[in-house]
């Protein structure tokens, strides 16, 4: 993690910006928590749990600004909640999303499967692509799962 950190560090200070003890905090939170898609709230709750004294609104400046560096994006899954997520490192482009209807998990995809559509597009429509995101909604396997099991006990 502190690797990371490090590295974090050095984003911020080469576009002029420090790795004051209140980002830092809240980039651990977000290193702690990388799986799980928190909202700012979800960040300012844990990151208080640590340092007390960090408000919400430096809580949310701090995400934007991550954001604004391409350290963390901010998603939205369609329920109206922003929520923040590490981009991986060295990652070209933001990866995708399974988003279970039924249960409400999230699942990532960490292959790029646009490479192609991309390609079409940025020719076929002479349109540079920066960044993609892509969000199936469908039923996880662990909602499968619980539904087979289910009708094999009704039968």
């Amino acid at each position: 993690m502190e690797n990371r950190i490090d590295r974090i560090k050095k984003l911020l200070h080469s576009a002029s910006y420090k790795l004051t003890p209140q980002r830092e905090s809240t980039v651990r939170v977000l290193l702690e928590h990388e799986e799980d898609h928190l909202s700012a709230e979800d960040v300012y709750l844990l990151v208080k749990e640590k340092s007390p004294e960090i408000g919400l609104a430096t809580v949310y400046r701090t995400l934007e600004l991550l954001t604004e560096l391409k350290i963390v994006d901010k998603i939205n899954f369609g329920d109206g909640v922003s929520r923040y997520d590490l981009r991986q490192e060295g990652a070209k482009h933001f990866h995708h999303h399974l988003v279970c209807i039924e249960c409400g998990a999230v699942d990532e995809i960490q292959d790029d499967l646009l490479e192609d559509v991309e390609a079409i597009v940025e020719r076929d429509w002479n349109f540079q692509i920066k960044d993609h995101r892509l969000t199936f909604h469908g039923v996880c396997h662990r909602c499968q799962d619980t539904e087979e099991k289910t009708e094999e006990e009704n039968t």
